[in-house]
């Protein structure tokens, strides 16, 4: 049994959070285009940059996640 692989229920809630912190990232994306006021834009081009290496963080963590098809 690999002690560093993710359990099911972890898996699961990663999975989770990539899919929120990805329509999180559309969103704020989205919204760039429609936002006339700069300090709003320039604050959510920096929530852009933070959700896409939360999203890189994640998915390293994915790598280690559990399916079925695993023996262990």
């Amino acid at each position: 049994m690999d002690l560093h692989a993710l359990g099911f229920h972890e898996t699961m809630e990663t999975h989770e959070m990539i899919n929120f912190k990805t329509i999180c990232l559309v969103r704020s994306k989205l919204m760039q285009g429609i936002c006339f006021d700069n300090d709003l834009k320039a604050m959510m081009e920096k929530d852009v940059h933070q959700t896409m290496a939360a999203i890189e963080e994640l998915k390293e963590l994915y790598e280690k996640a559990r399916t079925n098809s695993d023996k262990g």
